[in-house]
């Protein structure tokens, strides 16, 4: 499969560029430092773009099979207004649409949307304090994916840390069983990866945790 994946110059997208990459797919990769990129294969395609200007989102999008978006802000900014993240996907979901390009996969996080409500008592205060405007602005990527059109998945990660690649997190889709945890960037990424192919979570926004 031909994949675009927009910030994929570090973190999860980095990692999701290299396990797509070993997957066999042809990857190019938006980023506005992509010739910084650290990977050398011939099937993969560093495009330097603003995920917010239109015109680099479209023109990244030609011959595309999937988009997998994973943006990220510096932790610096959890503490000003955060708009990235809708912002973004605005731009990508006109641009999928003009272009007809019709499967989403993204990367938000736990306490986005509606897992929110799963959020444990003791851990709203903080995570409100610390996380509120970035989860905010999560909310509405997600409500905005959620009324694309598109063939989406949205994955929602617990805690990130930088592990292995192990296999053995739980993707949780039922509500019910929804709560936060530990997983890897590495076991992320492979979720994504799997995404590409794999049509069981379209339409849903499981929360990921070891």
């Amino acid at each position: 499969m031909h994949v675009l994946i927009i910030g994929a110059s570090k973190g999860i997208g980095l990692e999701t560029a290299r396990q797509a990459l070993k997957a066999g797919h042809q990857v190019r990769a938006l980023a506005r430092s992509a010739a910084g990129i650290e990977i050398s294969d011939p099937n993969l395609e560093k495009v330097s773009g603003d995920a917010l200007k239109a015109a680099d989102v479209e023109a990244a999008l030609a011959g595309v099979d999937v988009v997998i978006q994973t943006l990220g802000i510096a932790g610096g900014d959890l503490f000003k207004p955060v708009s990235l993240f809708s912002a973004a996907t605005r731009v990508l979901v006109a641009a999928m649409a003009a272009k007809g390009v019709k499967r989403l996969i993204c990367v938000t996080g736990f306490g986005a949307g509606d897992s929110r409500a799963s959020i444990g008592f003791l851990q709203k205060l903080p995570f409100k304090f610390f996380l509120g405007r970035a989860y905010d602005d999560k909310s509405a990527q997600e409500r905005l994916i959620k009324d694309s059109g598109l063939d989406w998945t949205i994955a929602r990660p617990g805690i990130l840390t930088n592990g292995p690649k192990t296999g053995r997190y739980q993707a949780l889709a039922e509500a019910s069983k929804w709560r936060n945890g530990l997983i890897s960037r590495a076991d992320v990424a492979d979720f994504l990866v799997r995404q590409i192919e794999d049509r069981t979570y379209v339409g849903q926004a499981p929360v990921l945790v070891n």
